[in-house]
């Protein structure tokens, strides 16, 4: 991580505030602390913040505000920002089906890690995981924290259609499909709940970058319960609020369990 961010052109209407050469998750929960603090503050001329594994992409209008200034307020803003104050951490509870036909792949990544389905699940809902970006679809999650020795390879066939709600893992990240789309991914899973919905116009994803995702192992008549709930718009999904010291968690380790 770097020392101080730095400051990089993307074009005339794009200012990218980049904090590490490498994926680090302070450097993340800094960008995204930057992220919130900005957001605050409704400058004139910017139109969208779009946080990435390292970096915070500000898009603005150039002939609202110019580069220079736009650089002055960001570099008041980071000198505001205290590392040592109490946070939130936001902690979204995601219900997931594992195995059978929510599963197709569960007994593949059974093969490969030699773990029994049981405890493919109990490791997977053991940690909680951290949400660096979102992309790919609109409302994928590239999320940090899955226990390494769940690491399988990606199939080596992409299916050409994958539900909506899909949990997967491909090499060390694991994650939720969106929408209906291709992909890759090894399936143990599916969440009932709708990951994204474009006729919230307010809030059309889940799962925001800088959330934490805490997987809920169901059975699949929960799951057909809570699919029917969400659907009628009555299900409300589950969020936790922790405080935290600074900026960075010490673990990512599920202390509700």
């Amino acid at each position: 991580m770097y020392r101080t961010p730095r400051f990089l052109g993307s074009g005339d209407s794009c200012l990218v505030v980049e904090f590490s050469d490498s994926i680090d998750m302070e450097a993340n929960l800094r960008l995204q602390s930057l992220r919130r603090e900005l957001s605050k503050t409704h400058i004139p001329g910017v139109l969208e913040y779009v946080p990435t594994y390292r970096s915070l992409a500000v898009y603005f209008n150039p002939l609202s505000i110019s580069r220079a200034e736009l650089e002055r307020l960001i570099d008041r803003t980071m000198d505001s920002l205290d590392p040592s104050a109490r946070g939130v951490r936001r902690v979204l509870v995601m219900p997931v089906a594992y195995g059978g036909e929510f599963g197709p792949d569960m007994k593949n990544v059974s093969e490969h890690t030699g773990m029994s389905e049981e405890e493919i699940v109990r490791r997977h809902t053991g940690l909680d995981y951290y949400c660096y970006m979102l992309g790919f679809t609109p409302g994928f999650s590239y999320l940090g924290g899955m226990d390494e020795s769940l690491a399988t390879p990606r199939l080596r066939n992409p299916r050409l259609l994958i539900p909506a709600g899909s949990v997967g893992i491909a090499g060390k990240q694991t994650g939720a499909y969106s929408i209906d789309s291709p992909g890759g991914w090894q399936l143990i899973g599916r969440t009932p709940l709708r990951l994204f919905d474009p006729s919230d116009s307010e809030n059309p994803t889940l799962i925001d970058s800088g959330d934490w995702i805490r997987f809920r192992s169901i059975s699949s008549d929960e799951y057909s319960v809570i699919q029917k709930e969400v659907s009628s718009g009555k299900y409300s999904p589950v969020r936790v609020t922790e405080e935290v010291e600074g900026l960075c968690p010490s673990s990512s380790k599920n202390q509700a369990r």
